[in-house]
Order: structure tokens, then sequence, then C-alpha cells
């Protein structure tokens, strides 16, 4: 086009080079990203958000103030809070207690006061309330949505420089090993395919909405109101699933109303009213989907923009009613009710079908929109909420609801996040109480799940994700033979669950848009906690509103000066850059600079943590370092003192995403307690010499985090493998068990000079660890019931090796360590 300059912004360049960079250090194999050249142009340079918020007339006040009007940050924030959460009448309560006689009063006197100084902050966009009547019908309340343009809004998201370094503006291939990666919706392939039929030098900016049926509730006439979210596809996946970060912004608030009709028209009217108040918020949109527009990014430079609607978030119902589609048909497929839970993908809808009645749905004249792309798959309610509703109680049935609590709540590091935690451990917990189908039928689910969270896919896992379901499938009968599958009428033979149609889709939906992860519902589930009280402050309690200023929208912001410190997602700390790095530098450890005992002797050492043969294996450790390493010492550890540790961290780099520093895992050491008669050590990974001489992959449990020391004045050198911090490990050997498709290890015994039988144990270096694993005991058909989570790690002997403790160690289990 005219005037376009062919130049892409630099961060996306930058990125690639880090990421490649990483990848070669980390031994992954060689990334290639290739970039479509036929986007992103730059049509001149404009204004971004911030030089708009610069502009406001009062920004020379706020360059001496920066919470002008307000006197100071404690006032501006009790102004936000009078807004946020009270009524004007409340408000007006409030300023007039008579606590404010004997203490300062603030500087707004009066509840019109604090509005007008709300409306003095900068505005982007403009909330106003419109009324809508639909000829023919009536309603309890007037229908009045709040709403405000949403291609303002995705202006304001698009130019805010707090995203700028966390932005793709352009699609574009990425390839590991000759494979295609799909992440992000860029790396996808509908961006590439909706790229072509935009104009030369065009920039997509893709839609995302969310919406969810939980209503907020006006404080008087019980006035309800649905609330629909925005972002834009450009922003990292990882920064829009931060709620805090607010990479998604409300564009309305829809009302629920009650119309006076028979009650079998109600939900077809309040359909009909729904897509009709999107109509009204998203027209620009469409609009600028159809024709493009011109709006400037973070950076400044001016782009041509096109909107298409990418996906729209949202739980199983509402999707339902946006495909306008009857309840019981899906509304990504042509499958019906009598079709769900086949294990067989349908095609999409060809052909007006199982039809709700809304003729007029919002997306019709969106181009590029259909509901069977859109309405991506949602983890949260396709695959968790599933698991809560189905599978666990299938388990509860066959296992008892008290066993399997008992099971379950022995597992240690248990979050809070009930269901999340319940499926992290509970294909081993039920090993031995339920048959072995009944468990690949729930690892199917499982291992599914997990494999639809990878925030990167290639056709490998795509497939595994595909298998993984047909493997559920296909012992599914188990489920059936146990009389698990129970409804209101007594046992169930059918799968006729709407989500386990929805799950075929999975695959065609990433490679279409791109990891599931980015579209989770979890974030607009938290929005919603946080947008709550926000009709109360917009919706006047006893006057008509024409106009709310977006007061509030800045509010949820940061003032100018804030907002240029804020850099995207909060840093994990980074250990690779003080802590100890093993060998091959992808390992990071940190202990703390002051050790929790000072000064040990290997006597108090063995009492202490019941270690009878630590000083055997120091020596053991000593003689075959010195012959490895030809360094020889006269320090004899049975005079020798120790510094000890009760823990350490263990720090990876992602297993998905390299370049990516994971937040760091705590190792336990301790020695017995009251509250751990028997100890609370972890479980690890270590490498080790195997029986050919090559490096292979142990699972040991720390007993003892350790490093000798040299009294003051003595002129003993320690050689190097004395100098760093060591672990008394106590080692398990894996039991192959193919019918559970699990790891599985016991405790390794030994018989000492003295014929005493008692645990294998070794001295390792600390940079040998390489994870931090966990250990669920094989319970067998019941659990013994004088076991409690503090002893039951130490009572049992035999465990499984646990690859659903979180989503990195299932990765890594399934390729690195196999």
């Amino acid at each position: 086009m005219a005037g376009a300059v062919k130049v892409r912004k630099s961060a996306d360049f930058e990125r690639l080079v880090c990421k490649s960079l990483t990848a070669q250090r980390s031994g992954r194999a060689a990334q290639v990203e290739v970039y479509n050249v036929s986007s992103g142009y730059v049509f001149g340079v404009g204004e971004n958000m911030l030089d708009r918020l610069e502009d406001d007339k009062y920004a020379y006040r706020r360059k001496i103030n920066h919470y002008y009007p307000f006197q100071d940050e404690g006032e501006w924030e009790l102004g936000k809070f009078l807004v946020e959460n009270l009524t004007q009448a409340q408000i007006t309560k409030f300023l007039k207690l008579k606590w404010f006689n004997n203490h300062a009063r603030p500087s707004f006197t009066t509840k019109d006061n604090l509005l007008d100084w709300m409306d003095s902050l900068p505005c982007f966009t403009e909330w106003q309330v419109s009324k809508i009547e639909f000829s023919g019908y009536k309603t309890i309340y007037p229908i009045e949505p709040i709403w405000r343009d949403a291609l303002d809004v995705v202006k304001q998201l698009f130019s805010d420089p707090i995203f700028a370094n966390h932005m793709m503006f352009v699609p574009h291939h990425v390839d590991v090993g000759n494979q295609h990666e799909y992440g992000d919706y860029m790396s996808a392939d509908m961006a590439w395919k909706i790229q072509d039929h935009l104009p030369i030098g065009a920039t997509q900016v893709p839609i995302i909405l969310g919406s969810d049926e939980t209503p907020v509730t006006r404080l008087t006439g019980g006035l309800e109101m649905h609330p629909v979210f925005i972002t834009i596809g450009n922003i990292d996946s990882e920064v829009c699933s931060k709620a805090t970060l607010r990479a998604w912004r409300c564009i309305a608030y829809m009302p629920i109303v009650k119309f006076r009709v028979h009650p079998d028209y109600q939900s077809i009217l309040q359909a009909w009213l729904w897509h009709k108040c999107m109509d009204l918020v998203c027209a620009n949109l469409k609009a600028a989907a159809a024709e493009g527009c011109f709006m400037p990014d973070p950076f400044r430079f001016i782009c041509y923009v096109f909107t298409p609607l990418v996906a729209h978030v949202c739980d199983l119902p509402e999707a339902t009613m946006i495909a306008a589609v009857a309840k019981n048909a899906s509304p990504l497929t042509m499958a019906t009710q009598e079709h769900f839970g086949d294990g067989i993908l349908h095609p999409p809808p060809a052909k007006a079908l199982n039809l709700s009645g809304v003729h007029m749905p919002y997306w019709r004249d969106w181009i590029y929109a259909c509901p069977s792309v859109f309405l991506a798959g949602k983890i949260l309610h396709t695959c968790f909420k599933f698991f809560a509703d189905h599978p666990l109680k299938w388990v509860k049935e066959t296992v008892g609801a008290y066993e399997l609590d008992t099971r379950i709540t022995h597992v240690k590091q248990m979050t809070g996040r009930e269901y999340r935690d319940i499926q992290r451990t509970i294909v081993a917990s039920i090993a031995g109480a339920v048959s072995p189908r009944f468990i690949c039928a729930i690892r199917g689910l499982v291992d599914f799940t997990y494999l639809a969270q990878h925030p990167v896919h290639s056709p490998q896992s795509l497939q595994a994700m595909t298998q993984a379901l047909s493997d559920f499938h296909t012992f599914k009968d188990a489920i059936v033979a146990a009389e698990a599958r129970k409804g209101k009428k007594g046992v169930k033979e059918d799968f006729f669950i709407p989500k386990l149609e929805l799950m075929q889709s999975f695959e065609g939906t990433i490679r279409r848009l791109g990891t599931l992860m980015q579209f989770s519902a979890d974030t607009t589930e938290r929005l919603l906690i946080t947008h709550s009280s926000l009709v109360n402050a917009m919706h006047a309690e006893d006057e008509d509103v024409t106009i709310a200023n977006p007061a509030l929208s800045w509010v949820s912001r940061i003032l100018p000066d804030e907002v240029k410190s804020v850099h995207g997602p909060r840093p994990v700390h980074d250990h690779f850059l003080k802590g100890i790095l093993s060998g091959d530098a992808l390992t990071a450890f940190q202990l703390n600079v002051t050790p929790d005992y000072k000064s040990l002797s290997p006597a108090e050492i063995r009492t202490k943590y019941t270690l009878p043969d630590f000083d055997h294996t120091l020596t053991d450790f000593i003689r075959h370092s010195s012959l490895a390493s030809d360094e020889h010492t006269c320090w004899d550890p049975k005079y020798g003192r120790f510094q000890v540790w009760n823990k350490f961290r263990l720090q990876l780099h992602s297993a998905f995403q390299p370049w990516v520093i994971m937040p760091s895992r705590v190792v336990q050491a301790y020695p017995p307690s009251d509250d751990f008669p028997l100890g609370n050590c972890d479980t690890i990974l270590i490498d080790g010499p195997g029986m050919d001489g090559n490096i292979t992959s142990y699972v040991a449990q720390v007993r003892l985090i350790f490093q000798p020391t040299i009294r003051q004045g003595s002129d003993v050198e320690l050689p190097s493998y004395l100098s760093n911090p060591l672990l008394y490990v106590q080692y398990f050997r894996f039991v192959s068990r193919p019918e559970l498709m699990m790891w599985t290890v016991e405790r390794v015994y030994t018989h000492d000079a003295n014929g005493h039988h008692h645990r294998h144990g070794a001295v390792v270096r600390l940079t040998d660890a390489t994870h931090a694993v966990e250990l669920i005991p094989e319970y067998g058909e019941a659990v013994e019931k004088s076991m409690t989570s503090a002893t039951c790690s130490e009572s049992y002997e035999r465990f499984f090796l646990n690859n659903f403790a979180d989503k990195e160690s299932y990765h890594a289990f399934s390729t690195e360590f196999v």
C-alpha cells in the first residue's frame, strides 16, 4: 500500500534469537522461526496509550502530584474504595459520619465532589447506557445494557506500552527438528490463512472474547448483569493468563431481564437479547475485521489493523447459546446427544440443524468467524470440571468415598485447588483398589488433560493427546462393568456426556488457533470477582444513567509514572545467577547462607538423623572420588565436623520452553521430630553411572544435606569433591509394572558387615540431583488404618513415581526420562 514502510518491530526478532540460543544450550533440537513477510507493515508514527494519558489537561499537575486531584496516595485509595464498593447514597452517609468530627476529613466533602474528581481522571473509552426495546414483548425492568465501544478498548490494549515486550505482530511458523510447533495464535494455521486474505502489509489483531453466565447483581432492584470481557491475541498468553496484569478488559454488562411471557419462551428471548446487545458492543469491531482501520501500537508505529474473532471463552451452556443450537446438540459439530461419548470426531455443522431459534447471532456478519472454530476448547470447563463431575464420581463409587479420601490426603503438598490436586494423584492412589482396565480408563482422561495443557504443541504431542482419549474409550467398559456410572434411575451404561464430545475437537482447535491455555476460562472467572462491584458504581441507585465516565476503568489501572515501571509478568527468582550450578549448567541449586546446624560430629548426625551407616558411606564416597579425580586427602571424616541444612532449592528451565526459568522447588531433609516421627524427607532423581558405565537416572530419598568444614587454624585442605554441598541419599530401584503403565519403585536394602539389614544409602554431590520428584505409596486393596500422611512415605516399601505431580514433571517423564 502507498506510504507503507516494510519494517517489523525488533522485539519479535530479539525474542527469536533469545529462544534459539537458549534452545541450543539446553541440547534441544534447532529452532527455526519463519515470519510472514507480507504482514505488519508500518504506516507512520502516532501516539500510544501513555502519550494520550500525558496529553490530559491536568497532566502538568500530575507531574507534581501523581494523584491529583487527590492529595496523596492514601486519599486516592480511599476514593477508589468508596466508588468501587458503595452506592452514591452510602458514600454520602459515610462522609457524614460523626467520626470525622475528631479526625481529618478527605479533600472531597460530598459524593458529587468525589464523582467530579473521578470524572477529571484521564478517559480513554467512555461507558454508556443504551435503552433497548423488543417489539411485542414487555419486561419487568427496562433493558439497559452498560457498555463501551469494543474497538476503542482494543485500540487501548494494542497501544498499551505495558505489553510492548510481550506482543507478537505477525504470523510465524516455528519448526523444531523439522516439526511444526503450535504456541500462541500467531504460530497456528488460522493466522496464516486469514493473513492470506488481507491486504499486503496488514496487521492482525485477533479478538478473544470472554463471558460467563454468573451474574453480578445491582444492590437494589435485583437487576442482574452478565459481564463480557475482551483481550487481543497479540499479547503473550502468559500475560493474558494473569488477571492482575489487566490484559483483559470489561466491555459490557448485559442485562439479564425477565420477560412477561410463558416460561417456555424465557430462555430464547434472553438469548435474542444477549446477541442483540453483543451486536451493539461489537459493531465497530466487525467493521474493522472487514475493512480494516489504522491504530498505533505500543511503539507508536501506526498499523493497518484487521480484527478477526478467533475465540470466545465460555462454558458449555453459554457456548450452546452462542452457537444458536439446541441444548442436546454440540456447539462445534453435527453430533447430538446420542453421539456424545462415542469416541468419533463428527464433522462441523454444514447445514441448519438442531437450531435454538436465535436467527441473528452476533457473529453472523463477523468475517472469518465460525462458532465451530472460535468456541475453542476450554481446559477449565471441559477437563477439570468434567473430571469433578464424572471420573471422580466413578472412582468414589468403586473405591468408596472414605477410602479414596484416606488415600489422597496421605499424599503431601496438596495446594488447596482440590479437584486439580486429586487429579494429580488419583491414578496412583487407586492402584490395587480397582481393576487395571479401570485404572487405564481413568489414566487416559488424566493423560489427555495434561497433554491438552501443554503451552507448546508438536505433531507428536497432538498424536499422544488423541491416543490418550482413544485409550479412555478403549477401556471405558471397565467403568460400566464396575457399575460406577450412575444416574437418578440407577446404573447407566452410556457415556452421553457433552464434554466428551468437545474433547474430540481439541486437536483441530490447537492446529487452527494454537495452545488451549491461551483461552483458559480461569482468567475470566477471576475477572468476575474484580468487576462485580463495578455495576454499582456506574449504575446510580436513584437516577437514570445516560453516560458514566469510565473512571473506574482508569482506577483499575495505574498512574502514569507507575505505568512506566511495569514490565509484564512478575519474574521468578533466578538462582542461575548466584546459585550452585550443575556441570551442564541446566540445573541451579540454592542453600541458605546460614546452615541449620553449623557444626555436627558424625556421631551427632548418626543419632539425630538415624543414619547408622553415615561414616561408611562417606568413606566410600571419598575413596571413589579420589580415584576418579586423583585428588587425595588426609582429612579423616571420623573426626570431621559438618554443616547441615534441612532443605535446598532446585531450579530448572521449562521442559516446554527452555528459555523460560521455572520457579524453584524445595527439597526437604528434616530429621525425626514430634510432627514427623520418621523424618520429613523428599525424593529426587540423581544422575549416576549405570551397570554399563553410562550415566543413568536413579530415584533416591534425601536424608541429609551437609558439607564438611575445617577447624580454624588447621592446615588441612579439602579436595574439590568435599568443598561443595553433599547429599546422603537412600536408593530405590525400578520395578516393572506394565499393566499400569506407570513407573514403580521399591526401596533397596543391604547387609552390613555385622549382618544387619538396612536401607542402601550413599553420599552423592548436590549437583548430581536433576529433578525433584513425588512418590505415592502403593496402598494395595486398602490403606492401613494406623497410617498417617506424616508416616506413610517411611512405612511403605513400594511406590509409584508420580509423573502427574505437575505439568513439567509430566513432560519430563514422558520424554527425557524415558
